[in-house]
């Protein structure tokens, strides 16, 4: 198939590229479409009325966050039916005759699970179940198997679980979730790693015990192995960009690195995991059909992780729950790279100076900096013209797969102003 699915992510990395050097100033100019090759093939009217009404920074996308920033991507009532089947899960893997002789040690996995996988918005997990309610014949859509769909969530949460307890420990995090992070409860330290190799090895668990009899059991044991793969993949490219304790190393602050630490370390298993899991409980197996969700999936995960970058620095943490700590960590992120993109010899200085020092001067000072460089007009531009192609590459997906499932998740994560 050529056109779009052909040049996979690489449209939406173009994208970037583009509007980072879109809306220099403070004039709102709009860029030259003749000027950009790349795009000049295709239909580019929602690019060029998004660069159009680049305008001056304000709060608007604090107080207007979509679903998926805030918890609501799911109805109450989804997520009481998610969450009733955990406490069975947690028994699976804590109660089971083999390890008997252990107590201490069951004891010990009860209290990592139930500390560690809730408390989060469960987004991808409540996604295996949404999405498959939508790809399924009607025939499969049954309670034994939305409650495997749930099963199939958990696991995905504890996978989350299982990255974010080594990530705090890596990054040095204090808090997760609103309460302390795991490594920092009862002196742990390090320890903790050695939970969350648990709570991976949960998944495997609790998938042999649900799934083994299951025709795609060993594609999605393949899946889960991959997915786990690329995204240590991910956040070793991201550790090799700011190592820790160090300052992080500007020169690699570029958009292909910036777009490939996310395609691994989010995109992957945030956004087509879920999805890949739906699809084959709904019997969908045509490979060339998985190569399109994927790329869509990727493509809406770099764009949700820009969405998070801008909320880390400019979001009002009343709303979003959490406070920014990118700049003091100094994280390759979209800000970051649109900015030294575009800051003059000086404006560089004060980026090697004070990006990635945690004092609150420096962070002020880099937040003036993005403001000075018209960066949250840029993000703007790049947030409404690349939903916009989105959808459009959505409705460009072969027969067989519902493009509601797929509009359905670009809305959790894209709330429109109209």
């Amino acid at each position: 198939m050529s056109g779009w699915w052909s040049k996979g992510s690489r449209g939406l990395a173009a994208l970037g590229h583009v509007v980072g050097r879109s809306c220099q100033g403070h004039s709102g100019r709009a860029v030259s479409l003749s000027a950009l090759p790349s795009l000049a093939s295709r239909p580019t009217p929602p690019l060029a009325a998004a660069l159009h009404r680049c305008r001056p920074y304000t709060s608007a996308a604090s107080a207007s966050l979509p679903p998926a920033k805030t918890g609501h991507a799911a109805s109450q009532d989804e997520k009481r039916e998610f969450m009733s089947i955990f406490p069975d899960l947690v028994r699976d893997l804590t109660e089971v005759g083999t390890h008997s002789d252990i107590p201490d040690a069951q004891k010990w996995f009860a209290k990592v699970l139930q500390y560690n996988a809730v408390g989060g918005k469960m987004n991808r997990g409540l996604a295996v179940s949404l999405s498959f309610k939508l790809l399924a014949t009607q025939d499969l859509i049954t309670p034994e198997n939305i409650k495997n769909a749930h099963i199939m969530g958990w696991c995905i949460e504890l996978l989350q679980s299982f990255f974010l307890v080594a990530d705090d420990i890596i990054d040095g995090s204090k808090l997760r979730r609103g309460k302390p992070a795991w490594y920092l409860n009862d002196n742990l330290g390090p320890s903790a790693f050695n939970d969350a190799i648990l709570m991976e090895a949960g998944i495997y668990k609790i998938l042999h015990k649900h799934f083994a009899h299951v025709p795609y059991y060993v594609d999605m044991l393949d899946l889960f192995h991959e997915m786990t793969l690329k995204t240590a993949l991910g956040q070793a490219l991201d550790l090799l960009s700011c190592p820790p304790g160090q300052k992080p190393i500007l020169k690699k602050f570029t958009m292909e690195r910036y777009n490939s630490i996310v395609k691994y370390k989010t995109s992957f298993y945030s956004f087509y995991l879920p999805i890949a899991l739906s699809m084959y409980m709904a019997g969908i197996t045509d490979r060339e059909l998985h190569r399109q969700a994927r790329t869509i999936l990727v493509e809406m995960g770099q764009f949700f992780q820009v969405q998070d970058d801008y909320l880390d620095c400019f979001g009002d943490s009343s709303i979003t729950g959490k406070i920014g700590t990118d700049i003091g960590k100094g994280k390759c992120t979209w800000l970051s790279v649109v900015a030294l993109q575009r800051a003059s010899p000086s404006q560089r200085l004060v980026m090697e100076e004070h990006y990635g020092v945690p004092e609150e001067e420096s962070i002020r000072k880099i937040k003036g900096l993005y403001k000075e460089l018209n960066l949250p007009a840029t993000y703007r531009a790049y947030e409404e013209s690349t939903s916009s192609m989105i959808r459009t590459h959505i409705q460009q997906i072969s027969r067989g797969l519902n493009h509601n499932v797929f509009f359905n998740f670009l809305d959790k994560i894209h709330k429109r102003s109209s």
